[in-house]
């Protein structure tokens, strides 16, 4: 034990932190946790410092590297409220090098999640070199060892076309026990997972998890930075499980920043969700409502417009307005809100436009009428729907006019020279140039051709970032050129605060809220076939709130009505992204898709507030039944899928363990010409579910009734 005394103890009615110091003013963070939860006993040794952070510098006349956590002593603190946020900042100091740390933690009433991120200050009179900060670090995970042998430690895999697969596997296999009898007996098992390159999902979803199987307790967290700069450790430290949380760090990511005297630093902020009960589902239905509450307000949010894009399984990049003319019709009378014009609109060539994009000028040779491409425009509104546009605004091909006329400061550099990514040049939106460029493109196409949604889409990938100046590390060049890229997204919205913007990169590989917490809508995936793309529907809200998870529902002339039924179905419990091949489908098949969307507008208004749950688990890649469920106090919707497999059984059964007793009424929603049977059983609090045929899938409602 040590010896140390109570600093803080601070929180609300979900959830409540304790700091202790010990004699030298060093703080822990002892507890965190319910408030009815007991914390440790104080002067646990599990305890570790606020912050982590590698730092270089001279001492005793050499220059070092050295952690400076340990060293940090508390100065003092602030307890604030921020509207509907709790804040505590607690000021820490480091005397050898003069380095102050300002560690912020908030939170949303009534949620038990907590955010933090941490500024660093020099107050000396030599430069430092930061390496790594951790913007969260905690030790308590576990309250005694026992639960790290019942603890499963969750991550997800995530890439082009395979989105949100999450894997489980218990904390003791993860990271094997090592502790030994003699030399160390408090030993570190670590797992780590780590992002790379200038796409935040292009591996590995910025979250991870750890629950207990027997108790339910979870903890789950979230990375909110818009590239591959992150890393978050968990495992186990003197016989506690412990997290640790960071930005671009200079082991993973070769990482490193000058702080000049008086300047400062802040890092990337993270969220963390603690349940006492209820497993990965309730932590998760506490993540939603905190994406929520860290979003930037805005009308989409509420009314969740049907949108369609004419790309995934129908033009493909390929729009003329002879092409376009049939599907706006067609999508209107579907009862489609938006229509995007998807890649394509600007290429005036054979098709070959990947190394001449940055112009972003309507290509009159796809657009041959009087009107151009104001015609197609013209008749997107007068079919009631309002007009959307492809932009990828971070990149200029390399054989773009803007290559030329923008200097080279505004573009990645690395040794001396502009990044090349695959035929493009990526855009520093550090630099006034590049951002004055891309804030003309907007607010031309906005004024020219009355667009009020821009899909913006990502298709490269930029490596480790970029140098500006001499000295200054790729990877925080990249966080910085990602921090102006958010600034950008705000000044546009603040400009046009109608306007609706959707993040893309090829598919999902971008799914974090540094972005989702500024734009309306996030491309879940560019997954073709429709039934891989069922698990990455099902799990989409593991990443993004159902309200913005935009999922393709393409119907095909070839696909039979249980097919068309299926790719529907998948998008009902997110935002339809309606494609596919409409003005060619059978009448059987078009009565198939108009009817998912008007059942969809139906149920829309419940979806914006609803929490996610997975009553089968969350979706393996191939598993044959499926199920995502969305709660409200009163409703739940479920929506099951199956898939061919040789195991594939004709029904399934799903638990409803909070509806134990309850009187449940079970309607069929979507298809009406389903031959689905649902069955409730109250005792055993579940519902059997069979599908006859595979693949098929069914929207179902439950409602509780009085007794």
């Amino acid at each position: 034990m040590i010896d140390t005394r109570v600093l803080l103890d601070w929180g609300h009615d979900a959830l409540r932190l304790i700091i202790d110091a010990d004699q030298d003013g060093r703080p822990r963070l002892r507890h965190l946790g319910a408030p009815d939860t007991a914390p440790r006993p104080a002067g646990s040794r599990e305890s570790l410092p606020l912050v982590e952070a590698m730092v270089g510098g001279c001492s005793s006349g050499r220059q070092v590297v050295d952690g400076v956590g340990a060293r940090l002593r508390h100065v003092g603190h602030e307890v604030q409220r921020d509207g509907a946020w709790h804040q505590l900042t607690v000021r820490l100091h480091d005397p050898e090098t003069d380095l102050a740390a300002d560690v912020v933690y908030r939170s949303p009433d009534g949620i038990p999640v907590l955010r933090a991120h941490v500024e660093l200050r020099n107050g000396g009179s030599n430069p430092l070199d930061l390496e790594s900060v951790t913007s969260l670090v905690l030790g308590v995970l576990t309250m005694d060892p026992a639960q790290l042998v019942t603890a499963d430690l969750l991550w997800a895999e995530s890439d082009w076309i395979n989105e949100h697969r999450w894997q489980r596997r218990p904390l003791r296999q993860a990271v094997p026990y090592i502790n030994g009898r003699v030399h160390q007996p408090y030993r570190m098992g670590t797992f780590t997972i780590a992002g790379k390159g200038s796409c935040s999902t292009g591996g590995h979803l910025p979250m991870g998890a750890l629950s207990d199987r027997e108790t339910g307790r979870t903890w789950l967290w979230q990375l909110e930075t818009n590239g591959g700069g992150w890393q978050w450790d968990c495992g186990e430290s003197r016989d506690t499980g412990f997290l640790s949380l960071s930005g671009p760090t200079n082991l993973r990511h070769g990482w490193s920043h000058r702080l000049e005297p008086g300047a400062s630093f802040t890092t990337v902020p993270v969220a963390l969700a603690l349940t006492e009960a209820g497993g990965t589902d309730e932590a998760f239905a506490a993540l939603t409502r905190y994406r929520r509450a860290i979003r930037r307000p805005h009308p989409d949010h509420q009314h969740l417009p049907v949108i369609f894009n004419d790309y995934m399984n129908c033009l493909m990049g390929d729009p003329t307005t002879a092409r376009l003319l049939p599907h706006i019709d067609a999508a209107a009378e579907a009862g489609a809100e938006y229509f995007v014009i998807d890649a394509g609109w600007y290429d005036d060539g054979d098709g070959g436009w990947w190394t001449t994009v940055g112009a972003w000028e309507p290509a009159p040779s796809r657009f041959p009428g009087e009107g151009g491409l104001g015609e197609v425009m013209d008749r997107i509104r007068e079919r009631g729907m309002v007009p959307g546009l492809w932009l990828e605004p971070e990149v200029v091909g390399v054989h773009s006019p803007i290559a030329d006329t923008l200097p080279d400061e505004a573009f990645f550099r690395r040794h001396g020279a502009r990044v090349n990514a695959n035929g493009r040049f990526h855009l520093d939106l550090r630099h006034p140039a590049a951002r004055a460029h891309l804030d003309a493109v907007v607010d031309r196409l906005v004024d020219d051709f009355g667009v009020g949604y821009f899909k913006l889409d990502y298709n490269v990938d930029a490596g480790s970032g970029t140098s500006s100046h001499p000295g200054e590390a790729p990877a925080d060049g990249l966080l910085g050129h990602n921090r102006a890229f958010l600034d950008w997204l705000d000044g546009v919205l603040d400009r046009h605060p109608g306007l609706v913007l959707e993040s893309c990169a090829s598919g999902g590989k971008r799914a974090d809220y540094a972005l989702l917490s500024r734009v309306q809508l996030h491309s879940t995936s560019d997954q073709q076939n429709l039934e891989l793309y069922a698990p990455i529907a099902a799990a989409a809200p593991t990443a993004v709130t159902p309200e913005q998870g935009a999922v393709w529902a393409y119907p095909l002339p070839d696909d039979s009505l249980d097919e068309v039924a299926f790719t529907m179905a998948s998008a009902l419990l997110g935002r339809i992204h309606l494609s596919g091949l409409l003005p060619e489908l059978a009448p059987d098949a078009l009565a198939l898709a108009h009817e998912a969307v008007a059942v969809h507008k139906t149920i829309r208004s419940d979806l914006a507030t609803a929490v996610p749950a997975w009553p089968l688990g969350l979706p393996g890649w191939y598993d044959p039944w499926i199920a995502l469920t969305l709660h409200t106090p009163d409703t739940t919707y479920v929506t099951v899928w199956r898939r061919p497999g040789d195991d594939s059984d004709e029904s399934a059964v799903l638990p409803f363990p909070t509806l134990r007793g309850a009187r449940v009424g079970v309607d069929v929603l979507y298809p009406s010409t389903t031959k689905a049977q649902a069955t409730w059983d109250p005792e055993a609090a579940t519902l059997d579910v069979s599908l006859p045929s595979a693949p098929s899938a069914v929207l179902l409602r439950l409602s509780t009734r009085p007794e």
